[in-house]
């Protein structure tokens, strides 16, 4: 049977599939009913009215559906209440909740409704999240609209904000007469169909009963050396090749078999993905196929680097960083590194500035498949300087030329954590003025040991 409804669209979401405990159990599907009572379904096409022919639409899906075992249903309506012009933006809402054996309710208030007000479809879209209990059955949503969006709204948006809920659907869309124009303003929401096709709710029925609509699916393997997909507990970001919007994120995962993570994604967008290695990684643009499970290969071999500094009696030095960057590069900062820890880095080649005093300089730093690179340095002696005045000066670090290492306070007792050397400290009060008063003092730091200087003190 063929259903006329002039640039009528029906959208179908399928929200989330997951099985329930028992495997051979036939999982509860909802289904959720967004019917369109706006004043705009009151225009004809052949000789039937919009909502006359969206009502006869409606009543052969729930027919159909009703037959299916272990399903729900629910109706929410908009553009009901509010009288256009000028009509409410926000006239959508749930009129009966999900519940078993309520089909004789819902088809009593769609054969009652009359239409009345304006046509919020992102709004309606958006809100129909919360119209399902929970994430754990089949959750569908079915839109019957006349498509003509009256708020300023964006499907597109409404889809990316249920996305962004964790919400997978999968869309089908089925219009009369709509025009070229029309139907591209609705590519982002799914595949277009023709509402003429012969058998289309019945086609459409069978694909709910077969549970196909969330079996598009996908999973990232972070290849090693031996391109085997070893490498894990990565933050992977999903974006839109189309928008550069990000669309998913999630923590990769390896499962019980030791697989990467399966996936259950929108296969609308192109994707590339970037994997939060260090440095970042990234896939080839990836489109999905509806109903295919599809890998997404990147190459993401890692190792380890462990900084480790000795500890002695005084443990100094604890919380001294370093700057990691690729070896020969632009000097770019890929991470900064406390002492005493491990991470993880894709492998290669780096270079190191450790934040001691003076900077200690580590290049070529080898990162191997799986391996940890240990780089230690010398453990930390500690300066105590005191004065009787203020002043200005500086410490240097003594050998074939003196190194600036850095700066002095004016406070009269300051505290510095040196690497072992030879150093000097070059000093004036502030009170004499001229350089003749400066004071030099010559000093030897060892590993875990105090040395005192006194610049009032020959």
């Amino acid at each position: 049977m063929r259903y006329f409804i002039s640039t009528c669209i029906l959208v179908l979401w399928c929200f989330t599939c997951k099985a329930q405990n028992n495997p051979h159990a036939k999982p509860l599907t909802r289904i959720l009913f967004v019917f369109d009572a706006s004043n705009s379904m009151k225009s004809k096409y052949n000789h039937i009215t919009r909502i006359q022919g969206a009502k006869n639409l409606f009543y052969h899906f729930i027919d159909s559906l009703s037959k299916q075992k272990n399903i729900e249903f629910a109706l929410r309506m908009y553009g009901n209440t509010v009288k256009y012009p000028p009509g409410d933006c926000k006239d959508s809402k749930l009129v009966v909740p999900f519940s078993k054996n309520n089909i004789s309710l819902i088809k009593t208030k769609v054969a009652a409704v009359t239409p009345t007000g304006i046509t919020p479809i992102e709004h309606s879209l958006t809100q129909s999240a919360n119209d399902f209990p929970d994430k754990k059955a089949i959750n569908i949503i079915i839109l019957i609209t006349d498509g003509i969006e009256e708020c300023g709204g964006d499907p597109c948006l409404a889809r990316q904000k249920l996305m962004e809920k964790g919400i997978v659907f999968k869309p089908f869309i089925i219009g009369i007469g709509l025009s070229p124009e029309q139907i591209k303003t609705f590519e982002c929401v799914g595949n277009y169909y023709d509402s003429e096709t012969l058998n289309l709710v019945e086609n459409i029925s069978d694909i709910i009963s077969k549970q196909k609509l969330n079996k598009t699916s996908a999973q990232v393997n972070l290849l090693d050396t031996k391109t085997l997909p070893s490498e894990t507990n990565v933050n992977m970001t999903f974006y839109n090749t189309a928008t550069g919007n990000y669309v998913y994120n999630y923590i990769h995962t390896l499962n019980q078999k030791n697989n990467p993570d399966t996936l259950y994604i929108d296969d609308y967008p192109t994707y590339k993905v970037i994997a939060h290695t260090i440095p970042p990684t990234q896939s080839s643009d990836v489109k999905l196929t509806q109903g295919k499970h599809t890998i997404i290969p990147i190459d993401a071999p890692q190792g380890f680097i462990e900084l480790r500094r000795a500890f002695g009696m005084y443990n100094f030095n604890e919380k001294i960083k370093a700057i990691v960057r690729l070896a020969n590069s632009d000097m770019q900062t890929l991470n900064v590194q406390l002492m005493n820890s491990s991470e993880k880095y894709i492998t290669g080649n780096y270079d190191l500035e450790i934040l001691t005093l003076p900077r200690t300089y580590i290049n070529g730093v080898k990162v191997e498949q799986s391996q940890t690179k240990l780089v230690e340095i010398l453990s930390a002696g500690m300066l105590s300087l005191k004065a009787l005045d203020n002043g200005d000066g500086c410490i240097l670090k003594e050998g074939n030329k003196l190194e600036w290492v850095c700066n002095l306070s004016t406070a009269t007792t300051q505290t510095f954590y040196l690497q072992p050397g030879n150093y000097r400290i070059e000093w004036r009060a502030k009170s004499l003025k001229g350089s003749i008063y400066t004071i030099e003092k010559r000093f030897t730091i060892k590993s875990d040991i105090e040395t005192k200087v006194d610049l009032y003190k020959n």
